[in-house]
């Protein structure tokens, strides 16, 4: 009898120290943050209007107002109202290691939710959607994909676009000399002082870089979308209770009706810097997402 109440008692000191395991694996950036009293939020620097600096100092933009929500609802979660918020500028290239290693706890800015990424990081529910065009001068006889046959097309280190029109120019034979450029703001450079014909891109970001452009109407959007991917905000992988908060807020925004007001603010409205209105309508895709509120990637 003695024997099996020590069994029983060992067994369930097991399951407790596992249980209690669990629950630390479940919600490590929770944790860490709590521990910390900081949590590090990353921005692009001109991903306009999702996340980027208007005034070259301060970030903002529609994923960056979602994120802000978020730490709201982490500075409840861990009990920290003195949370210290910590920005960082990241880029294509290095979002999803800094993310990994711990640099940053979460990424607020325009990255496509895809099948391979999610091998590396986890994404919280899609919160919008877009395709690859062409940003191109305005004076150029560029109006397709098929007019970019043996033509210099940029686009950014580390994004799905670069991958996307490699393997167009490859099954389709246009002969393309692809360049790979830092950042959005250097691939769009390379457009306007000529180096290249034309900077392939999420549209939607192309619309933005038009806008706030030295010269907007010297530039303009061309082609059909090569194809329709979700945005999503990175979290690190394996932090289900991370997940659930982020998750969470988002559909929170959705039944008050604040996401589509942050969605009207920012497509539908004059941005800063300049004021202007990108007149984005919301997409049948995201429309449909606010309703599933689903995460499911890009192939």
């Amino acid at each position: 009898m003695v024997k099996q109440v020590l069994v029983v008692a060992a067994l369930a000191s097991s399951f407790v120290g596992f249980a209690a395991q669990a629950q630390q694996a479940a919600s490590a950036t929770l944790d860490k943050v709590k521990s910390s009293g900081a949590i590090t939020v990353a921005y692009r620097e001109s991903s306009i209007p999702f996340s980027y600096l208007a005034d070259g100092q301060h970030p903002t933009g529609f994923a960056w107002e979602i994120c802000g929500r978020i730490v709201d609802e982490v500075k409840k979660a861990t009990g920290r109202a003195d949370l210290q918020v910590k920005t960082q500028a990241v880029t294509s290239a290095n979002r999803v290691p800094l993310l990994q290693n711990g640099t940053i706890d979460i990424e607020c800015g325009s990255t496509t939710n895809n099948s391979e990424r999610g091998k590396q990081v986890q994404f919280a529910t899609n919160y919008f959607y877009t395709g690859t065009r062409f940003l191109v001068k305005s004076s150029s006889p560029i109006k397709s994909l098929a007019d970019l046959k043996g033509k210099k097309v940029v686009s950014t280190t580390g994004t799905t676009n670069i991958l996307v029109i490699r393997n167009v120019n490859k099954d389709k034979g246009l002969d393309m000399e692809i360049l790979s450029a830092k950042d959005h703001a250097e691939s769009a450079l390379l457009v306007e002082s000529g180096r290249a014909d034309a900077f392939a891109m999420d549209d939607i970001l192309l619309y933005g870089i038009k806008a706030n452009a030295q010269a907007p109407d010297s530039l303009a959007v061309v082609g059909e979308a090569l194809q329709v991917e979700p945005y999503a905000i990175m979290l690190r992988r394996d932090d289900a209770g991370f997940k659930q908060l982020v998750d969470g807020t988002i559909a929170s925004l959705v039944k008050s009706g604040d996401f589509e007001k942050l969605y009207k603010k920012w497509f539908q409205s004059p941005i800063p810097p300049k004021g202007v209105n990108l007149n984005a309508p919301m997409s049948d895709e995201l429309k449909a997402n606010l309703t599933a509120l689903s995460d499911k990637p890009a192939l």
